[in-house]
């Protein structure tokens, strides 16, 4: 039997690469899957691995040429990845490399575009919830998987410190989340759609613009900002799981990671959930 076609890789290897420019900050989020072809076949037919780079290799060649090349745009980045391939190894003939970007919007307050405040492209689905009955009604509107970012001017710390405990205290990190929230109407609004967008506002603002001690803290402080606002909504539910970007360990390459190369995860996640009401 003849082994007629092969290719190896690695697949989801997920990156961020963060500009900063003072204040002013750009992420750049792509999952790459890196295939490669070439003088493989003893690994298929003989059980020789010799020839072959290891997967895990392949995902700390992209992390390496990441922090190497923070500017670069996802074209000229897959082309960077690609050159390391063929310039290092001549058993590899081809690279085949296909990118995902998450796309970051970099929102804006007041007409001003921010530093380090961002939503995410093609974002949430809006919701309505209606449960009616002879007695009355209870609607509700909100959003559902709205992402949102910052890149800095958020922590974690103080938390409790046992033996289970790993996570060092964090008081500039990201912050990032799909938010799930939930309001309750008692009253009518003039316009829903401009109820609506005013309470994503709000929310937008106190998350992107104040100091996060925690998701708890920017979600209590978020909800409170709704209700002051807008008194025809009775409470606000939310649920926000992180998304979390861990520092890539770059120093067995001889490299320093000053907040600049991440690896976005979302599995597991911390979960958050909480209702903020009227007194």
């Amino acid at each position: 039997m003849a082994l007629t076609a092969s290719t190896y890789g690695k697949a989801q290897v997920r990156v961020m690469r963060l500009s900063r420019d003072g204040d002013h900050h750009t992420p750049r989020e792509l999952s790459l899957t890196v295939l490669m072809k070439g003088a493989f076949e003893a690994a298929w037919t003989r059980g020789d691995n010799r020839a072959c780079v290891a997967t895990d290799s392949v995902k700390n060649i992209v992390n390496v040429t990441a922090a190497r090349n923070l500017d670069l745009d996802k074209e000229a980045f897959v082309r960077a990845v690609a050159s390391v391939f063929l310039d290092t190894y001549p058993q590899v003939e081809a690279v085949t490399i296909e990118a995902l970007e998450t796309r970051w919007l970099r929102h804006a307050f007041d007409g001003q575009p921010h530093g380090h405040t961002f939503t995410r492209d093609g974002n949430g689905f809006g919701y309505v919830g209606l449960e009616a009955s002879r007695e009355g009604a209870v609607l509700c509107s909100g959003l559902r998987g709205y992402t949102l970012m910052k890149t800095t001017q958020s922590g974690w710390a103080g938390f409790v410190d046992d033996q289970y405990r790993t996570l060092p205290d964090a008081t500039d990190r990201i912050a990032a989340t799909s938010m799930d929230a939930t309001w309750t109407w008692t009253g009518t609004p003039a316009d829903y759609a401009a109820a609506n967008a005013r309470a994503l506002a709000l929310m937008i603002a106190v998350f992107g613009t104040t100091y996060s001690y925690g998701v708890q803290d920017s979600m209590y402080r978020m909800g409170r900002a709704v209700l002051a606002e807008i008194p025809e909504i009775a409470e606000i539910g939310f649920a926000m799981p992180n998304k979390h970007y861990i520092p890539i360990n770059l120093a067995p390459f001889g490299l320093e990671n000053p907040g600049t190369v991440f690896l976005p995860t979302d599995e597991p996640h911390g979960q958050i959930v909480a209702t903020i009401g009227r007194d």
